[in-house]
């Protein structure tokens, strides 16, 4: 049976936070509010939590989930390398709604799915994933909802959709944005490769402008519209 604990009430707060981390310890999953939508979230470094989190939303392997941190320490940690650029990005734009795709340390002990020895990295923009980040250390999140069906922004859509597959919900109210991170591929960025650039997998939170004005001509050339005739800035409405 899952608990749902209403953080936003003192009396609830530290009891579910207490109840999530000891879930997290357990192997068990957990729903939490970021900066952008609800996640499920499970101890990245426990192979069979990582995988009851895919089997809960109904995916498989190859559709591995990102790792949210408490910040670019453990980023650091995590990645094999970390380039100045990624630097540039994580000054700009942590925490918040971006998140980055590097080489993973190959040290690390644990299994995320078919990452092709990469992993998505995030550190959100709110107050309770970043408390639940520190005393846990890294979680493999994704967003709180059954694949093909709309990321929750209420604790309670998620609750509604993932059931007892999840023991905790924390509900720290409406989601602030509703609106999912943006993800960058910087991989090519890593070990001298002859044409160094950023690739955007998914536009979202964090707008192609906001990211070129960090990273310049090495971000990927923008797409061309259909019907246009010249390349043009493409806009993100969620900007």
């Amino acid at each position: 049976m899952s608990s749902l604990y209403d953080c936003r009430d003192e009396a609830q707060l530290l009891p579910g936070m207490r109840h999530a981390r000891q879930a997290i310890g357990r192997g068990e999953l957990v729903v939490l509010p970021t900066d952008t939508v609800y996640g499920i979230a499970a101890d990245a470094f426990n192979a069979r939590a990582v995988q009851g989190l895919l089997e809960a939303k109904g995916r498989g392997r190859q559709s591995p989930p990102p790792v949210l941190v408490a910040g670019s320490t453990t980023l650091r940690a995590l990645v094999a390398e970390l380039p100045e650029a990624v630097e540039r990005l994580v000054e700009n734009f942590w925490p918040g709604g971006l998140t980055i795709v590097l080489p993973s340390q190959p040290s690390l002990s644990w299994d995320l799915g078919d990452t092709n020895g990469t992993v998505a990295v995030r550190m959100p923009d709110n107050r309770l994933a970043l408390e639940l980040l520190e005393d846990t250390g890294p979680l493999a999140v994704s967003s709180a909802n059954l694949t093909g069906k709309a990321a929750a922004i209420m604790a309670a859509d998620a609750q509604a959709m993932l059931g007892d597959s999840v023991s905790v919900y924390l509900d720290g109210g409406p989601s602030r944005t509703g609106i999912a991170s943006t993800i960058i591929d910087a991989t090519r960025l890593v070990g001298g490769q002859d044409d160094p650039r950023v690739t955007v997998l998914r536009e979202g939170a964090v707008g192609l402008p906001a990211l070129r004005s960090v990273l310049g001509d090495l971000l990927e050339p923008d797409p061309v519209r259909e019907g246009a005739r010249e390349t043009t800035v493409a806009e993100d409405p969620h900007a």
